[in-house]
Protein backbone atom coordinates (compact mmCIF):
# COMPACT_ATOMS: atom_id res chain seq x y z
CA UNK A 1 0.00 0.00 0.00
CA UNK A 2 1.44 3.39 -0.87
CA UNK A 3 2.08 5.93 1.84
CA UNK A 4 -0.85 8.22 0.95
CA UNK A 5 -3.30 5.32 1.09
CA UNK A 6 -1.86 4.41 4.50
CA UNK A 7 -2.50 7.98 5.64
CA UNK A 8 -6.10 7.86 4.51
CA UNK A 9 -6.58 4.61 6.40
CA UNK A 10 -5.03 6.14 9.53
CA UNK A 11 -7.19 9.23 9.24
CA UNK A 12 -10.33 7.08 8.87
CA UNK A 13 -9.48 5.33 12.12
CA UNK A 14 -8.66 8.56 13.98
CA UNK A 15 -5.03 7.50 14.04
CA UNK A 16 -2.51 9.08 16.34
CA UNK A 17 -1.63 12.66 15.53
CA UNK A 18 2.10 13.21 15.16
CA UNK A 19 3.46 16.22 17.03
CA UNK A 20 4.62 19.08 14.83
CA UNK A 21 8.22 20.13 15.48
CA UNK A 22 9.22 22.71 12.87
CA UNK A 23 7.27 25.30 10.93
CA UNK A 24 7.59 25.73 7.17
CA UNK A 25 5.67 28.44 5.37
CA UNK A 26 4.61 27.52 1.86
CA UNK A 27 2.35 29.03 -0.72
CA UNK A 28 -0.19 26.77 -2.40
CA UNK A 29 -2.59 27.25 -5.26
CA UNK A 30 -6.22 28.03 -4.55
CA UNK A 31 -7.14 24.53 -5.75
CA UNK A 32 -4.65 22.86 -3.41
CA UNK A 33 -5.80 25.00 -0.51
CA UNK A 34 -9.40 23.97 -1.20
CA UNK A 35 -8.35 20.32 -1.26
CA UNK A 36 -6.55 20.62 2.08
CA UNK A 37 -9.58 22.35 3.60
CA UNK A 38 -11.82 19.60 2.22
CA UNK A 39 -9.58 16.88 3.73
CA UNK A 40 -9.58 18.67 7.08
CA UNK A 41 -13.37 18.73 6.99
CA UNK A 42 -13.65 15.08 5.93
CA UNK A 43 -11.21 14.02 8.66
CA UNK A 44 -12.32 16.60 11.22
CA UNK A 45 -10.03 15.27 13.95
CA UNK A 46 -7.10 16.61 11.90
CA UNK A 47 -6.24 20.29 11.46
CA UNK A 48 -5.18 21.74 8.11
CA UNK A 49 -1.64 21.91 9.48
CA UNK A 50 -1.71 18.24 10.47
CA UNK A 51 -3.09 17.25 7.07
CA UNK A 52 -0.35 19.23 5.31
CA UNK A 53 2.38 17.91 7.60
CA UNK A 54 1.39 14.28 7.11
CA UNK A 55 0.94 14.65 3.35
CA UNK A 56 4.32 16.39 3.14
CA UNK A 57 5.95 13.56 5.11
CA UNK A 58 4.33 10.91 2.89
CA UNK A 59 5.47 12.75 -0.24
CA UNK A 60 9.05 12.98 1.07
CA UNK A 61 9.02 9.24 1.86
CA UNK A 62 7.99 8.52 -1.73
CA UNK A 63 10.61 10.90 -3.14
CA UNK A 64 13.30 9.22 -1.02
CA UNK A 65 12.23 5.78 -2.28
CA UNK A 66 12.34 7.04 -5.87
CA UNK A 67 15.87 8.45 -5.68
CA UNK A 68 18.16 6.39 -7.89
CA UNK A 69 20.65 3.91 -6.46
CA UNK A 70 23.92 3.97 -8.38
CA UNK A 71 26.30 1.13 -7.54
CA UNK A 72 29.91 2.07 -6.98
CA UNK A 73 32.96 -0.17 -7.28
CA UNK A 74 33.48 -0.96 -3.59
CA UNK A 75 31.72 -4.01 -2.13
CA UNK A 76 30.22 -3.07 1.26
CA UNK A 77 28.31 -6.26 2.11
CA UNK A 78 26.85 -9.50 0.81
CA UNK A 79 23.16 -10.19 0.35
CA UNK A 80 21.37 -13.29 1.66
CA UNK A 81 22.52 -15.23 -1.42
CA UNK A 82 26.18 -14.31 -0.99
CA UNK A 83 26.14 -11.86 -3.87
CA UNK A 84 28.09 -8.62 -3.44
CA UNK A 85 26.31 -5.41 -2.46
CA UNK A 86 28.10 -2.38 -3.84
CA UNK A 87 28.33 1.04 -2.20
CA UNK A 88 25.70 3.52 -3.30
CA UNK A 89 27.24 6.51 -5.05
CA UNK A 90 23.92 7.85 -6.36
CA UNK A 91 21.53 10.50 -5.17
CA UNK A 92 19.94 8.28 -2.53
CA UNK A 93 23.23 8.03 -0.63
CA UNK A 94 23.88 11.77 -0.94
CA UNK A 95 20.33 12.47 0.23
CA UNK A 96 20.81 10.29 3.33
CA UNK A 97 24.05 12.12 4.14
CA UNK A 98 22.40 15.53 3.79
CA UNK A 99 19.41 14.50 5.89
CA UNK A 100 21.83 13.38 8.59
CA UNK A 101 23.79 16.64 8.28
CA UNK A 102 20.71 18.86 8.60
CA UNK A 103 19.12 16.64 11.23
CA UNK A 104 22.15 17.08 13.46
CA UNK A 105 22.19 20.84 12.87
CA UNK A 106 18.59 21.18 14.09
CA UNK A 107 18.86 19.23 17.32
Amino acid sequence: MNRVKQLLAEWSQSGQVRPLVKTLSIEVSAKDYARVRALAELYNHRSEQQIMSELFSAMLDEVEEALPYLPGKMVVAEDEFGDPVFEDIGLSRKFEQLVHKYGKANT
